[in-house]
C-alpha cells in the first residue's frame, strides 16, 4: 500500500498542471453543496431564533378567517368581520392555563424632542409584554400595571431612539411627542436585535389603549397568549375560537395558530429549500467526475509506455486497474478536501457578511459532498483504469 500511494503521488506531480485543473474542479463542486446547504440552514435557524424570541408556548390570535368557508348571509349582505377588542382579549385571561396576555397594536408616528425628530414604529402594547417576549431593560421600568383600556401617557423606548433623540442628555424622566400627543419615558429597552420583522432597539412602546386613541381605532392588530405548558396549548385554542366565537354573534371570524404550527412550516419548506440547493450544487460534482473521467482518458494515453512498461514487468490488469483508481481516488480525496475548507471559508465571509444568519453548514451536507466526490471520482475513472488494463505491454513499448 505504502509503494501504490508513493507511486500514485509521484504520478500527479509530475503533472502539475493536469492534477491542479482536477483538484479544482472537484473543490469548487463539494465547496458550492457546503456554501449552498449553510445558506439553507442559516435561513432555517434564523426563522427558528426569530420565532423563539417571541416566547414559549406562544398562541397568536389575529382577526380574519385564515380559511374560507363558502358564502354566508353576512358576505352576502357584505358586512365584514368583528375586529378584535380590548374586551376580547381580557375575556381570553378566564383560562386557568393562560399566564399572561399581551393585545398589540402597531403603527408609526413621528417621535420628537426638542429640535430633533424621526418617523419610528409605535407598539401599543401592556405590561405582559416585557415577560412575554423575554425583553429586558437596561434603565427604568415597562409599561405599568392596570386595564388595559388605560391610556395612560407613558413610553418605554429602544436604546436607538434614546441615542438619536437625547444623545448624551438623560432620557428617563423626559417628555416625549408622539405624533399630537406627549409621553413621559419611563424605561429604556435593553435588547437587542430584530424580532418578526421589529428592529427592538428602534422601537417606542405605549400603552395599547394609548395607541388606539392615536390611531383612532378600536381593533386590536394582534392578541399574544402565553399559555403554561405545552399540553395545555390545544385546550387554549379551542378556548379561545370558543370564547370569541360567542362573542362575536356565532362567527368564526379568527385565527389561532400556535407557535410550533407556524415554526414547523417555516421548517418544512427551508428544510425543503436547502435540500434542493444543496442537490442542485451536487451536478457540479459529476461535472468534476466526468472532467476527471476525460483527464484520466488523455493520461492513459500519454502514459502508454509506462503502463507498457509495468506490464512488461510483470504487473496484472488488476494492479494497473488499482493504479488508476487509487489515483483518481487520491485527487477525488484531495479535490473534497480543499472543497471543504472553501466552503467553509465561505461560510464563515456570510456569517460576517450577514451577522443575523447563522450560515453553518449541516454535517450532513459535508459528509455527502465528501462522499459524492470519492465515489464520483471512483466511478469515473473505471473506464480509463479499463482501458489502461487492455494495453498489450509489446504494443505499447513499441509506440515509445
Amino acid at each position: 500500500m505504502r509503494d501504490l500511494i508513493h507511486f500514485c503521488w509521484g504520478a500527479l506531480r509530475g503533472f502539475p498542471s493536469r492534477t491542479l485543473l482536477m483538484l479544482l474542479a472537484m473543490s469548487i463542486g463539494v465547496s458550492s453543496v457546503i456554501i449552498l446547504t449553510s445558506l439553507g440552514e442559516g435561513a432555517r435557524r434564523y426563522v427558528i431564533n426569530e420565532f423563539a424570541s417571541l416566547g414559549t408556548n406562544l398562541l397568536i390570535i389575529f382577526p380574519g378567517r385564515s380559511e374560507t368557508a363558502g358564502i354566508n348571509p353576512s358576505t352576502m349582505m357584505g358586512e365584514t368581520p368583528r375586529d378584535l377588542t380590548l374586551g376580547d382579549a381580557q375575556a381570553l385571561t378566564r383560562h386557568r392555563n393562560v399566564r399572561r396576555i399581551a393585545p398589540i397594536n402597531v403603527g408609526s408616528a413621528d417621535v420628537s424632542h426638542g429640535s430633533r425628530s424621526r418617523e419610528v414604529v409605535i407598539l401599543g402594547a401592556s405590561h405582559e409584554l416585557l415577560a412575554l417576549r423575554h425583553w429586558e431593560l437596561s434603565q427604568g421600568r415597562f409599561l405599568p400595571k392596570g386595564d388595559l383600556d388605560r391610556a395612560t401617557p407613558v413610553t418605554v423606548i429602544g436604546s436607538k431612539i434614546r441615542d438619536e433623540l437625547f444623545g448624551a442628555k438623560q432620557a428617563l424622566g423626559e417628555w416625549l411627542r408622539i405624533g399630537d400627543r406627549r409621553f413621559r419615558v419611563i424605561g429604556i429597552l435593553a435588547s437587542e436585535g430584530r424580532s418578526i420583522g421589529v428592529d427592538v432597539q428602534e422601537t417606542v412602546i405605549i400603552p395599547v389603549a394609548s395607541a388606539q386613541q392615536m390611531f383612532n381605532t378600536s381593533s386590536l392588530f394582534r392578541i399574544l397568549i402565553e399559555v403554561k405548558s405545552r399540553e395545555a396549548m390545544e385546550p387554549v385554542k379551542q378556548f379561545v375560537i370558543d370564547t370569541l366565537q360567542h362573542r362575536h354573534q356565532g362567527e368564526k371570524d379568527i385565527t389561532a395558530i400556535t407557535q410550533d404550527a407556524v415554526l414547523a412550516t417555516f421548517d418544512r419548506i427551508l428544510s425543503a429549500l436547502t435540500y434542493a440547493v444543496g442537490g442542485i450544487a451536487a451536478i457540479s460534482l459529476a461535472v468534476a467526475g466526468i472532467l476527471i473521467m476525460n483527464v484520466m482518458l488523455v493520461a492513459v494515453s500519454q502514459r502508454t509506455s509506462e503502463i507498457g512498461l509495468l506490464k512488461a514487468l510483470g504487473a496484472t490488469p488488476n494492479q494497473i486497474i488499482t493504479l488508476i483508481l487509487t489515483e483518481a481516488v487520491m485527487l477525488s480525496a484531495l479535490g473534497a478536501t480543499l472543497g471543504v475548507a472553501l466552503g467553509e471559508l465561505g461560510s464563515l465571509l456570510i456569517r460576517n457578511a450577514f451577522p443575523d444568519i447563522p450560515a453553518y453548514a449541516p454535517g450532513w451536507a459535508i459528509i455527502t459532498a465528501v462522499s459524492v466526490a470519492l465515489i464520483t471520482g471512483l466511478l469515473f475513472s473505471l473506464l480509463p483504469a479499463r482501458q489502461a488494463a487492455r494495453l498489450d505491454p509489446v504494443q505499447a513499448l513499441l509506440k515509445h
